[in-house]
């Protein structure tokens, strides 16, 4: 293995060991807001959280876990065993069913099954299945915080959550249109 590659590794290596030991999390900001926190990001930039492309969700069984379903395009969490709840309201006509471009997954490319970062107290023991699995109980991930998404977010990728701090609601993007969500 030539130098650079072997700093390339080590760097890597120390990063994500960093990212899956801390408790908390801080992206694109230098701190977290509070104790409660696991995960929280800038909310100075109008850029959102993508959330994996699923094809197949059957092998998915963590209760809470959030997805892009590409089978029907849809943003989706598992709400209890085999129940899948949307969270991309549409109605299920052409101009509002969402889009993704898998082609970036498609041939010869080798799925890293294993691929994992955890961030939380016990991060690195933590055998949950999943690509980001935030380990404590008695914290939260913030979401991107952009004022009007719909109109500040120029091309938004189909799987995109954020909190609109406008409307005070969670925003997901399908691929074509978004859906808000408040309680």
């Amino acid at each position: 293995m030539s130098k650079y590659n072997t700093k390339t590794a080590l760097s890597s290596l120390l990063i994500l060991t960093a990212i899956t030991t801390q408790a908390q999390v801080a992206i694109g900001k230098k701190d977290i807001t509070n104790t409660s926190v696991s995960l929280e990001f800038a909310d100075t930039e109008n850029r959102g959280f993508i959330l994996p492309y699923i094809i197949d969700k059957s092998s998915i069984t963590q209760e809470g876990s959030t997805i892009f379903d590409t089978t029907d395009h849809k943003v989706k969490y598992l709400k209890d065993p085999g129940v899948w709840a949307n969270l991309s309201e549409d109605d299920g006509t052409a101009a509002t069913i969402g889009t993704a471009d898998l082609s970036i997954q498609g041939a010869g490319k080798t799925e890293q099954t294993t691929a994992k970062t955890a961030i939380g107290t016990n991060a690195a023991a933590n055998t949950t299945d999943g690509i980001l699995v935030l380990t404590d109980t008695d914290k939260a991930m913030i979401l991107p915080k952009v004022a009007s998404p719909h109109t500040a977010i120029i091309n938004p990728a189909p799987g995109m959550m954020v909190y609109d701090t406008v409307k005070k609601q969670l925003a997901v993007y399908n691929g074509k249109v978004w859906s808000f969500w408040k309680p």
